[in-house]
């Protein structure tokens, strides 16, 4: 882990990381605090940490990536707004050599929580759909799959994996 991240980043990204992700269930919302936080936290390590954080167009890529796709995920309603902020920002305070890392961690993390959360819910709801296929109501359907979920938690469990494949 010390060639992608020191562990006094790691470990403080983590904390961030357990705390903003049981606000995101207990509140099922990120405040802008914590996007905030993120934004000044990058400046300190930009100006503390230059080797690791360097200030050139490469360093902001993922980050407005992000908060682009966030937005259009948001006016969609797939994804809250906080949650994609707080993912934008958060790859500020990554060192710019673990991006792409943190990125396929993030990626996975997201594929298959994501499918989890779907085959949970075809179970759980499975009679109501087939209700809904039945009397061709695709909008009873779209209601069986049209709910968000916390995904702050879905970053936190990236994050350990991150953290669990690097120390190996």
């Amino acid at each position: 882990m010390s060639t992608l991240i020191p562990w006094g980043i790691y470990l403080f990204i983590l904390i961030e990381l357990f705390i903003v992700s049981y606000l995101d269930i207990k509140f099922r919302k990120i405040k802008n605090y914590w996007s905030i936080l993120n934004i000044i936290l990058a400046l300190i390590f930009f100006i503390l940490f230059p080797e690791l954080y360097q200030f050139k167009v490469e360093a902001f890529g993922f980050s407005f990536v992000f908060f682009l796709v966030g937005f259009f995920l948001f006016t969609l309603k797939i994804m809250g707004g906080g949650d994609s902020k707080f993912l934008a920002t958060f790859f500020l305070i990554i060192p710019t050599r673990a991006h792409d890392e943190v990125f396929i961690h993030l990626l996975s993390a997201t594929v298959i929580i994501g499918i989890i959360f779907f085959v949970a819910n075809i179970i759980q709801n499975f009679e109501g759909i087939v209700e809904s296929f039945k009397n061709s109501d695709l909008k009873g359907v779209k209601n069986y799959f049209g709910k968000k979920f916390a995904y702050a938690p879905v970053i936190l469990f990236s994050w350990i994996s991150f953290g669990v494949f690097n120390l190996i």
